[in-house]
């Protein structure tokens, strides 16, 4: 049964959010320096890398990382390429598509290309979900979306509005996804984030799998 991870090793050296806080990941106690066993601390915020957002994030009265339900987490997912969009994918991009079942969505866009290839500068000209797309999918019945840079939202933007709109509307966000080696279709999805009381977003590890491994033999 093949399995495809598609979450960013988190690093010392890892691509951040600017303003975000980076990463720092050393040995506490050390077997070199005669201590029991070694021991990592880290220290990060929790949107970094692979990472869910929960409503939280926006919504002062949303629900919070550790709140979210694992049925929503889990289960069929679509894989939609992307490839020829620059800047935002709208309602007009996602008008011919099928989604037909699919409560589950991550977009492959020319973002993954920079993860395949290891940049380590932060690109502000990424490709996000516009504020149409987000009604697109809401209206479709979409309840997690995800995309393959640090956020869903443009750069440029103030007000958030992409996000605001998903969680408010309980649709569970999915942010900086590496699908460069994943290809359109459906899939299996297991994203599951740390479970950090009362916090607004964490790290996850997320993996798919194909759908086709799943059918029960005949």
């Amino acid at each position: 049964m093949k399995f495809y991870d598609v979450s960013l090793l988190i690093s010392d050296d890892m691509l951040v959010w600017p303003g975000d806080p980076g990463v720092s990941m050393s040995l506490r106690n050390s077997l070199s320096k005669g201590d029991q066993a070694n021991v990592t601390q880290i220290q990060m915020g929790v949107h970094t890398g692979t990472h869910i957002d929960a409503p939280f994030h926006f919504e002062p009265e949303g629900r919070s990382i550790d709140e979210l339900h694992m049925e929503t987490l889990m289960g069929p997912c679509k894989v939609i390429e992307m490839l020829e969009v620059k800047g935002a994918i709208g309602a007009f991009e996602l008008k011919n598509i099928d989604f037909e079942g699919a409560s589950r969505i991550l977009f492959k866009t020319r973002n993954s290309k920079w993860w395949e290839l290891g940049e380590k500068e932060f690109q502000e000209e990424f490709v996000y979900l516009g504020e149409d797309g987000a009604k697109f999918l809401i209206d479709q019945g979409v309840k997690l979306v995800g995309i393959d840079y640090l956020s869903i939202e443009s750069f440029a933007s103030s007000e958030n509005a992409v996000h605001h709109l998903l969680l408010r509307n309980e649709v569970i966000i999915v942010e900086g996804l590496n699908l460069s080696k994943v290809s359109s279709g459906d899939y299996e999805l297991i994203a599951l984030p740390l479970r950090l009381k009362g916090a607004d977003g964490a790290p996850a590890r997320v993996v798919l799998r194909k759908e086709s491994y799943l059918a029960k033999p005949k």
